[in-house]
């Protein structure tokens, strides 16, 4: 696989936003897996990561993301939309006091439709409902144009910034 250097980018927040909105949209509702099956979080982490170059989930043997996807502090929240997968996040609440939104996204056919903001509020709120000290993610330039400004408008600030070497996945991702 070829690698090329990309910035990436390292936020955190310290506190809880105060301005979140209670509720999602009347046709939105987000659902916590329990026990998610490997076949549909491979499907969503495929098609939320199309053309972004996600694949290292994919890349995985499927008894390591399945010890991954149903450990117990491993959060995965679908996003539904009038009752169709519209996106998901994932939470990772390994690590004693903080919390990794390590993925977090929108399905390319629901893109660019006002979802993301309101579905990172309702993640945040689930976040900060869990009492960690802090909240942190990384994205990175190959991520959606919009990513850095609803990171950046929800509440996270920049702490790290990296060139990094990202292997590229198949061109047809």
């Amino acid at each position: 696989m070829d690698s090329i250097p990309v910035r990436t980018w390292y936020l955190e927040m310290s506190q809880p936003p105060q301005d979140m909105p209670d509720e999602l949209p009347f046709d939105m509702e987000i659902t916590r897996l329990k026990n998610p099956t490997l076949s549909f979080y491979q499907y969503l982490y495929s098609q939320v990561g199309k053309g972004f170059s996600w694949f290292n989930r994919l890349l995985l043997f499927d008894d390591e993301l399945t010890h991954i996807i149903t450990h117990e502090k491993v959060e995965i929240h679908v996003l539904y939309l009038q009752g169709v997968p519209a996106g998901f996040a994932e939470l990772d609440l390994r690590k004693e006091n903080e919390i990794e939104l390590a993925y977090f996204g929108i399905l390319p056919e629901f893109r660019d439709q006002g979802l993301g903001k309101p579905f990172l509020n309702q993640i945040l709120k689930i976040a900060w409902s869990l009492q960690p000290i802090r909240v942190w993610l990384h994205t990175c330039e190959l991520d959606h144009k919009a990513a850095m400004n609803i990171y950046l408008e929800a509440g996270f600030r920049k702490y790290d910034e990296r060139m990094e070497l990202q292997q590229l996945g198949n061109k047809e991702d």
